[in-house]
């Protein structure tokens, strides 16, 4: 009795230790860091590491080949440009002057090879928030109103 106690404490204490090596191991490959352009050229650690990228897709010189999913384009910040590739399906969203975060790495050219591309072209989503408060606002004074 005493024997099996043993091996089952043994054989829990494994499975925990396996479990959380896994989960540490998931954390730390899905931990990418979030940057801004600025810093991210302000920080040459940064360089070397996989992270994401925020700011907004150049006005100038966008290169969208559909047919090889492929997209070039400089991301800016309030002073530094970064020149990314992607290479993937292009968003719908994705023009020039929109806001993305694209997720990758510098090369060793200085390009930044991005893998992930998301759009955050904020000016649609605010034009339908206003609608619909404007509506809510309205149907609030029709019922105070009756």
């Amino acid at each position: 009795m005493r024997h099996a106690k043993a091996k089952i404490t043994v054989a829990a204490v494994v499975l925990a230790s396996a479990l959380g090596l896994l989960a540490y191991a998931g954390v730390q490959r899905g931990w990418v860091y979030y940057m801004e352009v600025d810093g991210f050229l302000a920080d040459a650690s940064m360089h070397t590491q996989r992270i994401r990228l925020n700011g907004h897709v150049d006005d100038q010189d966008v290169v969208v080949e559909s047919t090889d999913l492929k997209a070039s384009f400089d991301l800016l910040g309030e002073t530094g440009r970064v020149p990314v590739v992607y290479h993937g399906v292009i968003p719908a969203m994705f023009k020039p002057g929109c806001q993305v975060v694209v997720e990758g790495q510098l090369d060793e050219h200085g390009v930044f090879q991005a893998d992930s591309l998301m759009t955050k072209c904020a000016s649609k989503y605010q034009a339908d928030e206003h609608d619909r408060m404007l509506k809510q606002l309205n149907q609030v004074e029709q019922e105070s109103a009756s």
